[in-house]
């Protein structure tokens, strides 16, 4: 296999010094138009490519961002990262994925890593075992090195860095006060991430809504025959009249049990829930859903961390959220 030509090699071809070598393929003015030429074709002659890694060295930065995922079968996760490495390839960064499996120890050894130089800057979704336990010292130490960090998504923490998600507590309430608006009195929520930051704020924010009724129904665990059993409970004794699941395996299971109970949907129960539009649609009948837009919040995420290692953004951390809403299909449809 055929070794790259180096820069020192193009300097001894053309009987130049390698910082007029360099300063020529950067199109220096301190470089005649006639140099630079003779640079530039040789260079085309021989394919030369510059080396990533001391271009980096020579800026201390590694072109690298590090992106923690916390579940890679979550497709909601999946084009967030799209939105962040498409992000990143316009800005010529790479991109190193690590999969956390909501595991705090798989996270802890990937902060570890990631402290060690690899990266310029880290994207991170909080893993649902560190949520849990609420031990944070991990991610706290790579803000120790000077490392910037965003978290996305998952963003209900007080840490001293950006954060990119949508407005959790908002979308429940108004989505509780829209079904109110139309007529809906009996409204419940079946979640199975009560415990996760942004399960108890779609949570706060049904309550807020409802804040003047006495009684809420709530079916929560992340156990799914207890899951079922409660939701059950919801719809057959306590008959509510809509639901609103807070993730996907209670929207599935929420729909399921409609269907297996003879609840017809829209007629005798409306279902709003976290799902993927696509799936959404070609259910029969189509299920409303939250529009996360995970794609805006990966590019926008990528973009707040790049604007941190660059310094072009001096401003106190911050919380970006990115605007979502409902989309109203067949489940939530009034005659």
């Amino acid at each position: 296999m055929k070794s790259r030509i180096t820069l020192k090699e193009l300097a001894k071809l053309l009987n130049v010094s390698v910082s007029t070598v360099s300063k020529a393929l950067n199109d220096s003015p301190e470089i005649s138009p006639k140099t630079i030429e003779r640079v530039k074709e040789l260079a085309a002659l021989h394919k030369y490519r510059p080396n990533p890694t001391a271009v980096n060295l020579k800026s201390s930065k590694s072109g690298t961002i590090g992106v923690i995922i916390p579940n890679i079968a979550n497709s909601f996760f999946a084009k967030v990262l799209s939105g962040m490495e498409e992000k990143a390839q316009k800005e010529g960064l790479q991109v190193i994925t690590y999969i956390s499996n909501e595991y705090i120890e798989k996270e802890r050894h990937i902060s570890e890593l990631l402290t060690s130089g690899y990266v310029d800057g880290v994207l991170i979704a909080i893993a649902e075992e560190t949520q849990r336990k609420k031990e944070f010292e991990h991610i706290e130490n790579i803000i120790d090195f000077d490392i910037p960090v965003v978290l996305y998504d998952r963003i209900g923490f007080e840490m001293p860095v950006d954060k990119v998600g949508i407005d959790d507590h908002r979308v429940f309430y108004e989505a509780t006060k829209d079904l109110q608006n139309k007529g809906v009195n009996k409204i419940g929520i079946a979640t199975s991430i009560h415990h996760m930051g942004v399960g108890k704020s779609r949570i706060n924010g049904y309550k807020e809504a409802l804040r003047k009724n006495d009684t809420f129904y709530i079916a929560n665990s992340a156990k799914m025959e207890s899951l079922t059993e409660k939701t059950l409970k919801m719809l057959l004794e306590d008959k509510v009249e809509a639901v609103l699941c807070s993730d996907f395996d209670s929207t599935m299971l929420t729909y399921r049990l409609a269907y297996e109970h003879g609840l017809r949907i829209p007629e005798d129960l409306k279902i709003i829930g976290f799902i993927r539009g696509g799936l959404a649609k070609y259910l029969t009948p189509s299920v409303s859903y939250v529009d996360q837009s995970p794609h805006k919040i990966g590019e926008k995420a990528m973009e707040v961390l790049i604007n941190r290692i660059n310094k072009k953004d001096a401003t106190p951390k911050t919380k970006y959220i990115i605007e979502t809403n409902v989309v109203h299909l067949e489940s939530t449809r009034f005659d």
